[in-house]
């Protein structure tokens, strides 16, 4: 597969960045079933409560929600079970690190296929208090302020 294949996003958690400063990425894989990988190409993904643990070594994905297959039948697996993330064991191990630090956690931020593959971006994290919330917000509506006003200048 070419280094630079194209990235083709099925979902993202905008949640994410509304309630967790993130720190850091990692690319992991997830091990699915067929079924799974055919409704994630019609994008049928959600990740918006999803959360990871990591049990025995492993990553588990929890609250990723793929609805099931229309041609499927029997095939289906549950929507909502948990799947495991692969990733390297020494990229598990400082993770391990990172959360054992107070206030730090791994949330997933995007679903998207990488050349014939299902990659999960996921971000170690940190916890925002509601006054860092309140002044992304302010921030925001700062910038669309500005270019509001940038644009009806450049109207007139």
């Amino acid at each position: 597969m070419a280094r630079g294949a194209a990235k083709k996003l099925v979902a993202n958690n905008k949640k994410a960045f509304h309630d967790y400063f993130l720190e850091e990425t990692f690319e992991a894989g997830i091990a699915l079933a067929g079924t799974e990988v055919k409704s994630l190409r019609m994008g049928k993904c959600s990740i918006r409560e999803s959360f990871i643990r990591i049990e025995n070594g492993e990553m588990i994905l929890y609250g990723m929600h793929i609805s099931p297959y229309e041609k499927g039948n029997l095939f289906n697996k549950d929507p909502l079970r948990p799947r495991k993330l692969l990733m390297h064991k020494r990229e598990i191990r400082k993770l391990i690190g990172k959360i054992a630090q107070k206030g730090y956690t791994i949330v997933p931020v995007e679903v998207y296929f990488k050349g014939s593959l299902v990659k999960v971006e996921v971000a170690l994290a940190r916890g925002k208090k509601l006054y860092d919330k309140r002044k992304d917000i302010a921030k925001k509506d700062q910038k669309r302020e500005a270019e509001r006003d940038f644009k009806v200048r450049n109207l007139s």
